[in-house]
């Protein structure tokens, strides 16, 4: 048997999903090219094809689009980016609006927001996808966080800023932090959920340990696409397990 999933059986597939990765070139530390590869394996185990696409600096955007993530990145590969995210701004926001699921993690949740205005005081502005702005702070954010969601339960995952992001009024925390700092060192929220868009801080990659925020990407998509959503078996066992052992780690 297939780790994850209930039978080794080749299905016909149910149709094709398009994942688009934004500035994989700049925007993939830490880990975050694993949440692409956990979309990938669970699309199969569900009984879609994906088809991966990237969107680097420069390139034309492509014209078909299902499902949209990216990661996070240096001061230094938000300024690369900026330009060809704002050109592109007016677009990924009618994708947004338009119901596209989409998952920004930390350099890439910040820029889907007003602005970040970085610790040296340089001004990136934002693409206001997101209602939230960013400051660059003197502590750094570093550690294992568990944070409750209503939606998707306890979220794990493990965190590395300085960026200190502030939701406004229209958008709403993805969870509650319960161990570590999450979007500042202030309020106890962690990442931010509007539309079908969820937005966080936490690496590690967060997908493996998080299934139930992959399955709803995927679900998003698919229904979208094709109208409704028939799920695969799968055999979340190991990905349990990781969840129960990220959850005793120390900070």
């Amino acid at each position: 048997m297939t780790p994850g999933n209930t039978s080794n059986e080749q299905l016909p597939s149910k149709g094709t999903v398009r994942i688009l990765q934004l500035y994989p070139r700049d925007m993939n530390i830490y880990g975050d090219w694993g949440n692409v590869l956990v979309l990938k394996q669970r699309l199969a185990w569900h009984g879609y094809d994906a088809m991966l696409l990237e969107h680097n600096a420069g390139d034309t955007f492509p014209d078909e689009v299902d499902l949209l993530i990216g990661g996070g990145g240096q001061d230094s590969g938000q300024v690369v980016i900026q330009q060809d995210l704002q050109s592109n701004a007016a677009h990924l926001r009618a994708l947004a609006e338009d119901g596209t699921p989409m998952l920004a993690i930390c350099g890439l949740y910040q820029l889907f927001g007003r602005f970040f205005k970085t610790h040296d005081g340089t001004l990136i502005p934002g693409i206001g996808i997101l209602d939230i702005e960013t400051h660059g702070g003197d502590e750094r954010l570093i550690g294992n966080v568990v944070a409750r969601s209503e939606e998707f339960g306890d979220v794990h995952g493990y965190e590395n800023h300085s960026g200190q992001t502030f939701l406004g009024p229209g958008v709403r925390p993805l969870a509650t932090v319960t161990k570590g700092e999450g979007n500042n060192s202030t309020d106890n929220h962690e990442g931010a959920r509007h539309l079908n868009i969820v937005a966080s801080y936490l690496h590690g990659s967060l997908l493996p340990k998080n299934p139930a925020v992959a399955d709803f990407l995927i679900e998003q998509a698919v229904t979208r696409k094709y109208g409704s959503f028939e799920p695969g078996e799968v055999d979340d066992s190991l990905a349990e397990l990781a969840r129960q052992h990220a959850g005793t780690r120390p900070r």
